[in-house]
């Protein structure tokens, strides 16, 4: 092998075309002269040299340094670094010779080309994305090929995706995590609509720029549902596709039956991640965290965020319900109850700010959300009163909030096929009648978290009345626990207070006071 020299970076510099050759001329006498009339010995730092004037990038003086002068040009756009790898793909940033755009290139490797599967995954992607047009939507602008490198030109988002920013800031704070969730949500919903659905919802799949825009990426499991033969199967399993953390429970009994509610189950999942820092089930291996989400509900964000407020929780937890009829109906009104979330939790805690002002990245605009006390900021619970602080007490008669998770545990912990399907939260279009099935299973939801006066039940918090629209009712069947001042004792029928009066009235009285003490205990 050629020793690397810096005459020899020259003629791979010369080979490669990376430079212009006047650029390169005049960058190597400017050299020259700085070095008293010799270029450095040092390859390395001949090509800083060249990085300081913005002539070359650390990754292409890294392949350069290996002797490699072949592969920085894909079509008209020259390569500048690589950003990362993909189960499929990898992905390129790269500059338009010409109009110097900058653009994200994915590379199908050629390894893959054996595999009719993943070049027709590949050219489906670009059909997909080709067809979106949405500001939450990474755009595709060219897919070609030269020889046998098949490469698809996007939209270059400078910014992590939440993967990679949770990882680095742990969990979001709740605003933030509210908003980037509503954002995709639109962006979902723009697919949605023009018939594909994406099935693969994930962190990794979520990029947010430096404004603090989200970007759905990589369409390539997108399903046409107007396609009767789109059938494309993953070399390691001809059944499932997706990502196990993230996987919808019907679709992982059939990948190609399945409809935009399976995306909306797979940004539930998300906001949890968000929320806590680990997808729903992190343990364990891929078949047995997906027969977790076919069968049971994750932990409680709460158990790891106690002031997380409720109503948002339950938000996540209706949209990782295992029926798909429990969940919201489209990712348009998923968008709508986190805004209408966002503007009462941000109207409660004006100081919090959702996206960086200018001059802040996002990365500084979390350090200073972290560095927050997080014990004198205020949080929106479905309680109706502040959670924090004791300025407000809840009312004392406390009914069943159809916006709480309570309800859609204790739903999907049961036999959910027998209840009505629409169980709508705050915000949701309509609020049908209950039906007995329904409400049974609320009662006995009730009726078990009394048994256990001792523990604070999910099930028992007001209904925040901020969040109801004008016109609707609550729910039907609340499960109220009475004043201690409403049982009054009854009147004697005679004069004299018998024997058995006074019993009567000694029960009343036990009563009134274990249903204080059980009010109480409930703050």
């Amino acid at each position: 092998m050629t020793q690397i020299t810096s005459q020899r970076i020259v003629e791979l510099i010369e080979k490669s075309k990376l430079v212009d050759a006047r650029a390169l001329k005049d960058r190597i006498e400017s050299m020259r002269v700085e070095h008293g009339g010799e270029l450095p010995e040092d390859p390395v730092e001949f090509c800083k040299a060249f990085e300081t004037v913005g002539l070359l990038t650390r990754w292409q003086s890294e392949k350069l340094m290996q002797g490699k002068y072949k592969g920085f040009f894909l079509g008209k756009h020259k390569l500048l670094g690589h950003i990362g790898t993909g189960g499929m793909s990898a992905v390129y940033l790269a500059e338009h010779t010409v109009m110097r755009h900058r653009r994200a290139i994915k590379v199908l490797p050629k390894s893959k080309l054996g595999k009719s599967s993943y070049l027709e995954r590949f050219r489906r992607e670009a059909k997909a994305i080709a067809s979106l047009n949405h500001p939450n939507v990474v755009r595709a602008y060219d897919i070609d090929n030269e020889r046998d490198t098949h490469y698809l030109v996007m939209e270059y988002v400078e910014g992590p995706d939440l993967q990679i920013l949770v990882k680095k800031h742990g969990p979001l704070p709740y605003a933030i995590a509210a908003d980037y969730i509503s954002q995709a949500a639109l962006g979902l919903q723009h697919a949605h609509d023009l018939g594909l659905i994406h099935r693969d919802v994930k962190p990794a799949n979520l990029l947010v720029d430096s404004h603090g825009v989200v970007k759905v990426l990589d369409m390539g499991l997108a399903l046409f549902t107007a396609d009767t033969d789109a059938s494309i199967t993953m070399e390691y399993n001809d059944k499932v596709l997706g990502t196990a953390d993230y996987l919808a429970p019907e679709q992982a009994l059939n990948s190609h039956n399945v409809d935009s509610r399976a995306d909306i189950y797979g940004l539930g999942c998300t906001l949890y991640f968000l929320l806590t820092g680990h997808p729903p089930f992190p343990d364990g291996s891929i078949a047995s965290r997906i027969a977790k989400h076919q069968q049971v509900m994750p932990k409680d964000i709460r158990k790891e965020r106690p002031d997380c407020p409720g109503e948002l929780e339950g938000i996540c937890v209706k949209m990782i319900q295992k029926d798909p009829r429990f969940r919201y109906t489209s990712c348009q009104q998923v968008s709508e109850v986190l805004q209408n979330w966002l503007l009462k939790y941000r109207k409660e805690n004006p100081h919090v700010v959702v996206k960086p002002p200018e001059g802040m990245s996002i990365d500084e605009l979390l350090e200073v959300a972290k560095s927050r006390n997080s014990s004198t900021a205020e949080t929106v619970s479905n309680r109706g009163a502040k959670t924090m602080g004791g300025q407000e007490k809840p009312p004392a008669i406390v009914s069943l909030s159809s916006s709480d998770s309570g309800i859609l545990r204790t739903l999907a912990q049961g036999d959910g096929s027998s209840v009505d399907s629409h169980i709508d939260l705050v915000n949701d279009s309509n609020q049908p009648s209950i039906k007995q099935p329904k409400a049974q299973a609320i009662a006995k939801a009730t009726d078990d978290s009394q048994s256990s006066p001792g523990k604070s039940s999910p099930l028992h918090k007001p209904m925040d009345a901020a969040a109801k629209k004008p016109g609707q009712s609550g729910p039907k069947n609340p499960a109220p626990a009475s004043k201690s001042g409403s049982n009054k004792p009854p009147q004697s029928p005679t004069p004299q207070t018998s024997n058995r009066a006074l019993l009567a009235i000694a029960v009343v009285i036990a009563i009134a006071l274990f249903i204080v003490v059980l009010i109480v205990a409930l703050r």
